[in-house]
């Protein structure tokens, strides 16, 4: 998938959650199709690693995600997948993860916070809230919550 399609597939599919008011949505992308800088300025990506997608800590991680999306588009996150080592992507490359990680970026491109294990919505969001930049669109009254 083009860099730029992925993006507009993201923004899409949060916009249409977002305006279902029941139960918003925030689907992961595929890490493979998509460049870090793509996001820059725009998106906090939360980059979920794993050796395979069978991997109970990044199963319980998509889930944990799953559970409260409208947190997350409030604070313009994407969620990015790759469970591929023997293929890598961009991602992977420049992250370089072991295993099952959890990495979180601010919309700088800096990396923010790396977990080893799966993270809940509300930890990653109190997470969130502390970042500088976050802080400043808060100060602002952008970006929601």
């Amino acid at each position: 998938m083009k860099p730029l399609a992925a993006l507009a597939l993201a923004v899409i599919l949060a916009t249409a959650a977002a305006g279902d008011a029941a139960r918003p949505v925030l689907e992961p992308i595929p890490a493979d199709g998509v460049a870090l800088a793509d996001f820059l300025w725009l998106k906090r990506p939360i980059v979920v690693f794993a050796d395979s997608p069978k991997d109970p800590a990044f199963q319980t991680q998509l889930r944990y995600l799953a559970d409260d999306p409208g947190e997350l588009i409030k604070r313009d996150v994407v969620i990015l997948t790759d469970t591929d080592p023997k293929a890598p992507s961009a991602a992977r490359k420049t992250l370089r993860p072991r295993g099952f990680s959890m990495v979180l970026m601010d919309k700088g491109g800096e990396v923010m916070l790396r977990k080893p294990l799966p993270w809940s919505v509300r930890e990653i969001v109190h997470a969130i809230d502390k970042f500088p930049l976050r802080q400043q669109e808060i100060r602002e009254g952008r970006g929601g919550g």
